[in-house]
């Protein structure tokens, strides 16, 4: 099989992944890697190819966007915008070496995150003390935490915002999801540009266009298909990719 018939499967797989529930970045990733990109680069490539379909998604839920707690739809938006800058010129400034060494324990973390994360936040938002009820300062500099990680990283972000308003501010998880939609596609737009101008993305045009083309196909094709399949189904397939990918990577290390 060809480096692009290859890459081309797992934009479609991961774009599939994402339109289920997330866990695009589990696929895409090692894939890229495995056909020969380097590591940071092909973590530009990833977040790149993927944003067509985060920023879809925040459209379609563009009506029931509101409030985190007192934090307008407009301050958060515009701290994970800078947030997502920040994360990506941190992964263009720092040495790629280090990042290769953090690839796995950071996908590590992000599969622990999907497995537990939504036990995690139930147990602790109807724990004694119910919510932190964290301020608008709080709440915006955890924020933009998050979002620098999201740009450097971003593998399951979403799941820790969730956890950020609903520990911190009682938001329910089904609630918060249109927020959570349009504020990781708020850091993957920023992180994006900036890949798109100081990164070695575009030296392999090839390579992304395979990968954008068939993250697009397989986010329409995974959109269509979760209306169709149970919950848990959904979310045991983004699980066993995720444990999958991850070991994968462990020992390819």
């Amino acid at each position: 099989m060809s480096e692009t018939l290859w890459v081309l499967l797992a934009g479609f797989a991961a774009g599939g992944l994402n339109a289920l529930g997330g866990g695009g970045t589990f696929v895409a990733l090692p894939a890229l890697v495995a056909a020969g990109v380097p590591p940071v680069t092909a973590n530009a490539s990833s977040t790149v190819a993927l944003v067509p379909g985060a920023v879809a998604g925040a459209w379609v839920y563009r009506r029931e966007l509101g409030p985190v707690g007192t934090v307008s739809t407009r301050a958060l938006t515009g701290v994970s915008a800078l947030g997502g800058g920040l994360g990506a010129g941190l992964l263009l400034m720092l040495p790629a070496a280090s990042f290769e060494a953090a690839v796995p324990w950071l996908l590590a973390f992000a599969t622990v995150l999907l497995a537990c994360g939504r036990r995690v936040i139930g147990a602790l938002s109807r724990g004694p003390g119910g919510p932190v009820a964290l301020g608008p300062r709080a709440v915006l500099a955890a924020q933009f935490a998050l979002a620098v990680y999201g740009g450097y990283f971003g593998g399951a972000v979403g799941i820790m915002m969730l956890a950020l308003w609903s520990v911190g501010l009682g938001l329910d998880a089904a609630a918060g999801n249109p927020m959570r939609i349009a504020q990781v596609a708020a850091v993957y737009l920023t992180a994006s540009a900036l890949f798109l101008v100081a990164s070695d993305a575009l030296d392999t045009p090839l390579v992304l266009g395979a990968l954008l083309t068939g993250a697009v196909a397989g986010g329409f094709g995974g959109a269509h298909l979760a209306r169709r399949l149970p919950a848990r189904v959904l979310r045991a397939v983004v699980l066993t990719t995720a444990v999958t990918m991850t070991a994968l990577y462990f020992v390819r290390g």
